[in-house]
């Protein structure tokens, strides 16, 4: 049997990953600090282990513990507009810890690390996103994760450790932290929807992207280790369609049967258009879920009626409070 790290695996796309790793015949090992995710997310048959990535000695410790065969890195801070403002605790936690996680897949001969990176990586104008593309981020998101995804390359290079890298996208499903302001518009309007609160939208609302159900990321990300054919690529994963924030808006409102109160806000630094080909990995994982946006959302808004609202939390530590968006925290670090 072989055994998994499996970081941020009490999150939302990691608790999904864990529980295919374990129907899979995996043993796993998730490792979360909690500070997005839920305890009671981990499925019965795995070991949480609480701690961060950033803590190299902690790392240190697990991996000479229990000699893991796959790395599947999940662990990330994946506020993209946020990341301009709290850029340290972006670059520490995004960057330095994945460094940590490969430091360690090299030392103690890891089979594959699989790396859960982002479409936030190319940047704008390059619609459809494909893998050829040069990356052009423009966020200490998309650029952290970048990093990583070139020294997994040089990692690979210098030492043989081979990887899988995805680029997700717009993720959404049961299990999302739907009490973070910050990320994940799905969770945000169906947390909005049962306070009785109007749906907040940055801007004119027109703004696309393709919104993915987790069935479609979590199921290949589980599946890439045990196929030769995705070992050191990079696969844009996730839904094909865009959808704008308006008609989103409406699609999370019927499902609660509201009519949907919007309330717009200043407009924020994103990029107006993202969505990407899937061509690559359909050669190699196979069609998609088949899951519809509507069928998505009426199942994850199924979840969040047993789940019950949650309180938005403040992010704790803003290091630039400049151009901050409207509705969002101020407290500056110390």
């Amino acid at each position: 049997m072989s055994t998994s790290l499996v970081t941020g695996g009490a999150g939302f796309i990691g608790s999904h990953v864990v529980r295919h790793c374990l129907a899979s015949g995996q043993r796993v090992i998730a490792l979360d600090d909690l500070s997005g995710g839920f305890e009671d997310h981990i499925p019965q048959g795995a070991s949480l282990i609480r701690g961060s990535v950033t803590d190299h000695r902690l790392l240190e410790a697990l991996f000479n513990e229990h000699h893991f065969d796959y790395v599947y890195h999940l662990a990330a801070y994946a506020a993209e507009g946020l990341s301009h403002f709290i850029r340290r605790f972006n670059y520490t936690n995004n960057l330095v810890g994945s460094v940590n996680l490969i430091n360690e897949s090299v030392r103690h001969k890891v089979k594959c690390m699989v790396f859960t990176s982002s479409i936030a990586v190319y940047g704008p104008g390059q619609l459809p996103m494909t893998e050829e593309m040069t990356p052009r981020p423009e966020d200490p998101y998309g650029i952290s994760k970048y990093a990583v995804e070139l020294d997994l390359r040089a990692a690979h290079e210098m030492f043989g450790l081979d990887y899988v890298i995805f680029r997700p996208h717009n993720v959404y499903g049961e299990n999302q932290n739907i009490g973070d302001k910050y990320r994940n518009v799905i969770g945000i309007f169906m947390n909005q929807i049962m306070q009785g609160l109007p749906l907040t939208v940055f801007g004119d609302g027109t703004q696309t992207r393709a919104f993915s159900y987790i069935d479609d990321v979590a199921i290949p990300i589980c599946k890439s280790v045990s196929l030769p054919a995705a070992y050191n690529q990079v696969f844009n994963i996730g839904a094909d369609e865009p959808y704008t924030v308006n008609q989103l808006a409406k699609v999370v409102s019927r499902a609660f049967g509201a009519e949907p109160r919007i309330h717009h806000l200043g407009a924020r630094n994103e990029v107006q258009h993202a969505y990407s080909d899937h061509g690559r990995a359909r050669k190699v994982f196979g069609p998609g879920s088949g899951v519809s946006l509507e069928e998505g959302i009426a199942r994850m808004a199924a979840w969040a009626k047993k789940t019950g609202a949650r309180k938005s939390q403040e992010f704790g530590n803003i290091e630039i409070t400049e151009k901050l968006p409207d509705g969002w925290a101020v407290k500056k670090a110390s």
